[in-house]
């Protein structure tokens, strides 16, 4: 076993002001607690919250006052997401930074939360990345994770470890614990769902290992997670089966069939009669009720709803 040292950061965010000092601050205070720690991994839109008015151009202060971070203490270090600012476009990013200060990867979301995550481009690329003599880790963001074919090509391209902030403040999130368990299972690999605090979320962070089970729930409040983890349990599920049971990856390479649903072009009759990616509202409510209404008409051709009245 070679140790290895993760640490999430699940923090207060404000949506008024650069949390970048503070982010600094945590930094300060995780490595002189926890000197051991490897590797740092914050919240989604930590640096300066959830409204894209503050959207960064990169290269830029961000990424060099987290450079300078990663470089004091030598640790690897994904200082959450930030929203980008390229031209005309905005994209939820996530920056990889090695312990010599270095970027080796920038990882753009690839499923913006819309219909709410209004303004979003989607990213189009994977990222896995390396730590030498240690394993091959992958990123994702958020509402990634609830397709399950994003973790999924990340496992097939060799990542033992999924690095995932996130910014959950709604009612789900008890559903998104067991998105984790689940993905952290089927692709045999470790999960960390850091999530933050107030305008970043409403924590309960949560880190499983590669047999689903949970390593660690955070509570609602403030709290630095170091979580030593061990690579070899990774190569031994994957190599002899989730609790000795079942071997998912190995299952999935020998048999991966003909999923004509992800071949480009091909029609989906169902999906397009789902209607448009909006949000609901009363409008849309009341039409499911006439229409509705009008299929008891049709159906009986003798009873309906009309208005307050029974035909």
């Amino acid at each position: 076993m070679k140790p290895f040292t993760i640490a999430g950061i699940q923090m207060r965010v404000s949506a008024t002001q650069s949390n970048l000092q503070m982010m600094k601050l945590k930094l300060d205070i995780t490595m002189n607690l926890y000197p051991s720690v490897h590797m740092v991994l914050f919240s989604e839109l930590c640096a300066y919250g959830p409204l894209t008015y503050y959207a960064q151009e990169f290269p830029g202060e961000f990424e060099s006052e987290m450079q300078a971070m990663a470089k004091k203490y030598k640790i690897w270090l994904l200082p959450g997401s930030i929203f980008e600012k390229e031209g005309d476009k905005i994209y939820n990013t996530s920056t990889v930074i090695n312990p010599e200060g270095e970027i080796v990867a920038r990882y753009r979301k690839m499923f913006p939360f819309f219909p709410f995550e209004v303004g979003i481009t989607p990213g189009n690329d994977f990222c896995v990345f390396d730590v030498p003599e240690v394993g091959r880790f992958g990123v994702s963001i958020c509402y990634d994770m609830w397709f399950p074919e994003t973790i999924r090509t990340l496992a097939v391209m060799g990542a033992e470890v999924i690095l995932h902030p996130t910014m959950t403040g709604t009612m789900d999130r008890d559903i998104e614990h067991s998105i984790v368990q689940t993905l952290s299972a089927v692709n045999q690999c470790f999960f960390f769902d850091i999530n933050g605090l107030e305008t970043g979320g409403i924590g309960r962070s949560t880190v499983c290992g590669p047999d689903g089970r949970i390593m660690y729930q955070a509570g609602a409040t403030e709290e630095i997670i170091p979580v030593e983890i061990d690579l070899e349990r990774v190569k031994r599920s994957r190599e002899l089966g989730v609790m000795r049971l079942g071997q998912p990856l190995k299952s999935f390479r020998d048999h991966m069939g003909d999923f004509s649903i992800y071949q480009k072009g091909v029609k989906h009759p169902y999906l397009e009669s789902l209607g448009p990616l909006i949000k609901p509202t009363k409008v849309d409510q009341l039409a499911r009720l006439k229409k509705k209404e009008s299929e008891i008409e049709l159906s009986t051709g003798t009873i309906g709803y009309k208005g307050d009245g029974i035909l």
